[in-house]
């Protein structure tokens, strides 16, 4: 049966057929145009009956119009090698628009900006071959060697290879300088999990085992390290029904325990969380933080992280001892126009439900000794996510006082290869250059607006099909947030509607108390109509599955 005819048989909460592998089979002679052609449709169609459908994750579908408009480049091979604002010797690049995208967002995040080498406040960032998890994993590189004692992008003058991955000097008393330990929240995405092993990063958990064993400060954990630091509670008193944002007393206490043994402190704070679109508060944060942290000596530090070859004298500089990274991947894109629509809601003709919390560079906080100091060291953000992209790609953004040397200088790109990937894709600045200069701040502002109202719709009709329905389907939402949450379907209408899932223990340690959520992300290409579709799939295959 051919795949429309599928389709037109499948019952409403069917997810319909999966492509077969053996309809792409490539053999040796190739594939006759004919063949080729009804493979290419078959994905087109297969694609297309997805996209409609897809609610469950943090992916805007709708690319038409950057089809249309963007087709014209695909006969380039577009790379956009090394470091973004040096154009390198690799002619064929789209760095000046990448520029201007980083400006854009620059502005946005309240950094300083156009970049300026020569400034240690001014911004430096570049556009991710990845989505965020490559943000991710370029702030805990960034971060562990800045933390570790590593030179620092402005070293002495050449040869100076030997600087680059030296180890800074120990500190007079304090074993653990230039060992930093990282904080991230049960509602992290897991990338973080992945890149600390990949980088090597050592968490509080392992070097809580490894150093510290049975001294957990925290209440209730019998001295045992939880694996990640606990999300706040709920009216539960657990977190499985919290918000999903950071638990601050938690956070506190854990950096309170590292920092006194004299370990640097890296935290990742979520905006947009993976599962509950929670915002962690990165400004109360900081007010929590910043004490402990000047109190044990890590607001600023002298470091010595090598010797001059020529003079053999100590090479030091004084830098901070923590860093705050902002996993934007989701909320970096719309919680700054909410934010501006909340401080002046009469321009923008709306205020929303929630204030969402500052997350930036803008944030500035005072010390007893080192006067007012900005709290952010770096963002990052996916494209294809808020903006909207047909692959992969994203933000990572710092300062230009908290570059680390890069490990190589390859002369043959012709520009310093500053960034994770080096080899970079040139579409994605033209993507989203495209997609910005469509929207203007006030339609920006009506994205988000639009996408909030429809969650609430959401989180309301399902309350309401639960009582039609005599059943509790836990529906929730987190205020503010894109995305609702509730009792996961049949595997039928999982896989129709691409939600993902989340297996939860209401009470730690009782495996009769599970449950199982899905959530819709209401992106800006899901309208009310397809939240209806969903609706109506959803009340047949709960009554379906109670009878």
């Amino acid at each position: 049966m051919s795949l429309t005819a599928d389709l037109a048989a499948a019952p409403a909460c069917d997810p319909g057929p999966e492509l077969d592998g053996r309809d792409f089979a490539l053999p040796a002679t190739g594939l006759d145009d004919y063949a080729r052609h009804r493979a290419l449709d078959t994905v087109d169609e297969y694609l297309t009956r997805k996209r409609r459908h897809l609610v469950g994750y943090q992916a805007t579908q709708d690319m038409q119009s950057c089809a249309l408009e963007l087709a014209r480049f695909m006969p380039n091979n577009i790379n956009n090698l090394g470091d973004p604002f040096q154009s390198g010797g690799y002619k064929p690049n789209t760095k000046v628009i990448e520029r201007a995208v980083l400006d854009y967002y620059a502005r946005l995040w309240n950094a300083k900006g156009p970049h300026d080498p020569a400034d240690p406040e001014s911004y430096w960032g570049y556009m991710l071959s990845m989505g965020s998890t490559e943000g991710n994993m370029y702030a805990l590189w960034n971060a562990r060697d800045y933390l570790s004692g590593k030179a620092l992008i402005t070293p002495p003058a050449p040869p100076y290879d030997a600087l680059r991955y030296v180890n800074a000097a120990p500190e007079q008393g304090n074993p653990h300088a230039h060992r930093p330990v990282a904080f991230y929240s049960e509602d992290t995405h897991y990338s973080f999990a992945k890149a600390v092993r990949v980088l090597a990063v050592e968490t509080f958990h392992a070097v809580g085992q490894e150093l510290y064993p049975g001294q957990c400060p925290l209440a209730g954990s019998g001295g045992v390290w939880p694996t990640e630091v606990p999300s706040a509670a709920g009216p539960s008193g657990h977190s499985w029904d919290g918000p999903g944002s950071i638990d601050l007393d938690a956070l506190t206490e854990l950096v309170e325990f590292f920092a006194a043994h004299g370990h640097p402190i890296f935290v990742n704070l979520n905006l947009g969380s993976t599962f509950k679109g929670a915002h962690d508060d990165v400004r109360a944060v900081g007010e929590r933080l910043l004490p402990v942290l000047e109190r044990h000596g890590l607001v600023e530090r002298e470091v010595q992280y090598g010797t001059d070859p020529h003079t053999g004298e100590p090479l030091v500089d004084r830098r901070r001892g923590f860093w705050i990274h902002v996993d934007g991947a989701l909320g970096a894109g719309y919680v700054p126009f909410a934010r501006l629509a909340d401080a002046d809601p009469e321009q923008y003709g709306w205020r929303p439900e929630a204030p969402l919390p500052e997350f930036d560079f803008g944030i500035r906080l005072p010390t007893r000794e080192h006067g007012e100091i900005d709290l952010v060291s770096s963002i990052a953000m996916s494209g294809h996510k808020w903006p909207g992209a047909p692959w992969p790609c994203g933000i990572y953004m710092t300062k230009v006082k908290y570059q680390i040397c890069p490990p190589s200088q390859p002369d043959y790109i012709g520009a310093p290869d500053t960034t994770f990937a080096g080899s970079r894709n040139g579409f994605s600045p033209l993507v989203l250059w495209d997609h910005l200069s469509r929207h203007s701040y006030r339609d920006q502002v009506q994205r988000i607006r639009t996408a909030q109202d429809l969650a609430g719709y959401l989180e309301l009709r399902l309350h309401d099909l639960g009582a039609e329905l005599g059943t509790d389907l836990w529906a929730a939402r987190t205020p503010g947030a894109v995305t609702v949450r509730f009792r996961k379907p049949s595997p039928g209408l999982v896989a129709k509607w691409s939600l993902s899932s989340q297996d939860v223990l209401m009470v730690p340690g009782d495996e009769s108390s599970r449950r199982t959520y899905v959530h819709v992300f209401v992106m800006p290409s899901v309208d009310r109509a397809k939240l209806d579709a969903l609706l109506a799939d959803l009340a047949e295959d709960y009554r379906r599955t109670a009878g």
